[in-house]
């Protein structure tokens, strides 16, 4: 934590220990604890400092220790609660439930960030629940992979049906790749693993999921959350043709 203050970040998390899936009800709960402890510890070292202080719920996808783990952290008390231990496996039915637990035991007032997710459909679903905040590796390490985030779903760039395509990525982004590149292109500079075609597809797919997320924060400005994650949805459900 003194290595974090002398950062002058805006914002920390509390140390945490990320429990694995699949987890007996023993193995979580002890997870969990350790967590707690981590974070009363932390919040005494955080101390004045004026930056934001997170802390994490744990507690696998066992109801009753999400909850405690949730009031756990309140009766800490954090300048944001983060939703951590997600995306680590388990079915999205199962995910959307510990959500759902965990949200309704947190501060409505304090930011809620979920750790570690996702794909845009798991964000909608998220914000859909009430979720503030995000962080995620996706959109640069499925760059890496020759995998392209679209309005209409993922686009798959090593496909040899875009050997010859003179399209952009996206016809609808305003991206610098889409801009200036057609999909034969970038297709070649993968092929030949040029570090151009990793750069390139990461400026997208970091465009593509900021354009997303002002989406998002547009449609709850204007109470229409649920019909923009619809269209949202049906259109990117649609594959690329």
């Amino acid at each position: 934590m003194s290595v974090r203050a002398s950062l002058y970040s805006d914002m920390g998390i509390c140390f945490d220990e990320c429990t694995p899936y699949p987890a007996t009800r023993q193995q979580a709960s002890d997870s969990m604890e350790l967590s707690m402890r981590w974070a009363q510890r932390c919040r005494e070292a955080h101390g004045q400092s004026r930056s934001a202080l997170f802390g994490i719920v744990q507690g696998g996808v066992y109801e009753d220790l999400r909850k405690r783990s949730a009031h756990l952290l309140t009766s800490i008390g954090f300048d944001g609660y983060a939703i951590g231990g997600l995306a680590v496996g388990e079915p999205e039915e199962e995910r959307e439930q510990v959500l759902s637990w965990t949200l309704a035991e947190l501060p409505a007032d304090k930011p809620r960030y979920l750790m570690g997710v996702g794909r845009p459909q798991d964000i909608i679903a998220a914000v859909l629940h009430g979720v503030d905040m995000f962080d995620c590796v996706m959109p640069t390490r499925n760059a890496r992979n020759g995998y392209y985030f679209t309005s209409r779903g993922v686009l798959k760039i090593r496909n040899a049906c875009y050997a010859m395509d003179t399209r952009p990525i996206d016809e609808d982004c305003g991206c610098h790749t889409c801009r200036n590149y057609s999909r034969a292109y970038l297709k070649h500079l993968d092929r030949c693993r040029e570090m151009l075609g990793s750069h390139l597809a990461t400026v997208h797919n970091l465009y593509f999921y900021q354009q997303l997320m002002a989406g998002l924060r547009r449609a709850i400005e204007s109470a229409r959350l649920a019909e923009y994650a619809r269209q949202f949805l049906e259109l990117y459900s649609v594959g690329d043709d």
